[in-house]
């Protein structure tokens, strides 16, 4: 930017010391802070298996339920799972509860009471990890494969925020059109996309011929995306033209335990796929 360009009339000037004092705006405004810790006190409710599950179905939640019912699938039993809605808007998860869970204030989080003490996961890459070591499945264990399993996983974690909090905040939530964050965030989700793209040119899955926990935590990101299902983008990012991804993520949304996962805490959308909170496998019948 040119020093006439940061002196145009209406130009943001920032203070020399940033302060908070009113929302920012947006459809999340309300829940936004620039502090951590709770803002009240609420226990989180506890079943009756193994694994406590707090969270919504959003991308990053859903990688989690869609690793547990494949799990499930496989036979393991002592993956069953309570999953409780966690309301975003609500600020549930600023409940004393919840942050004793995640002190990072973000879904999912899972406690593990399957060990003495109960152990806390959050963050969903840490997660998606902590339940494919423990049950073996879905993260290779050859050197080769397993790097390339937690190569990809990582990828996605550091890449999903430039998607989710970056193009979908500005091109669909801000209570304003901008031209240079859509600009921004559009091309290097494009680029990601075509990361992923070129990759899936070669291979069936991220790893490799088999399916990892970094298709899991990547399908409810950039899946979706692909699919046409995020931020009503699909024709601005023109995700028609990414084919490889388009065919993976087609075969990833036909797993029994993806279609299943998907619909667990969710609270939006057709009212069939709406399962708010799972306590066991009927609830999904």
């Amino acid at each position: 930017m040119t020093d006439s360009q940061s002196n145009a009339p209406g130009a943001y000037v920032p203070p020399k010391v940033w302060r908070w004092e009113s929302e920012s705006g947006g459809r999340f405004a309300h829940i936004n802070r620039p502090i951590a810790g709770a803002t009240h006190e609420k226990e989180l409710p506890i079943g009756k298996h193994p694994l406590q599950l707090y969270s919504l179905a959003t991308p990053n939640g859903v990688k989690v339920t869609v690793m547990l019912e494949e799990l499930l699938a496989l036979g393991e039993k002592e993956a069953e799972y309570d999953a409780w809605l966690i309301n975003i808007q609500e600020g549930d998860q600023f409940s004393s509860g919840f942050v004793a869970i995640n002190p990072n204030s973000k879904i999912p989080a899972l406690l593990d009471r399957s060990t003495s003490p109960p152990l806390r996961v959050f963050e969903s890459g840490a997660i998606l990890m902590h339940l494919a070591e423990k049950f073996g499945h879905f993260l290779p264990n050859t050197p080769i494969e397993r790097a390339e399993t937690l190569s990809w996983l990582f990828w996605q974690m550091g890449s999903a925020p430039f998607l989710g909090g970056g193009f979908g905040h500005f091109y669909a939530y801000a209570p304003e059109k901008w031209e240079y964050p859509i600009n921004r965030f559009a091309m290097e989700v494009k680029r990601q996309l075509d990361v992923l793209d070129r990759r899936l040119s070669e291979h069936r899955y991220l790893a490799g011929d088999e399916y990892t926990i970094a298709d899991i935590a990547t399908y409810p990101w950039y899946g979706a995306m692909a699919l046409g299902r995020l931020y009503e983008a699909a024709e601005f990012l023109d995700v028609e033209s990414y084919s490889h991804v388009r065919r993976w993520a087609s075969e990833i949304k036909e797993r029994p335990a993806v279609k299943r996962g998907q619909r667990v805490n969710r609270t939006f959308g057709n009212e069939e796929t709406r399962v708010p909170e799972r306590h066991q496998a009927s609830d999904l019948d």
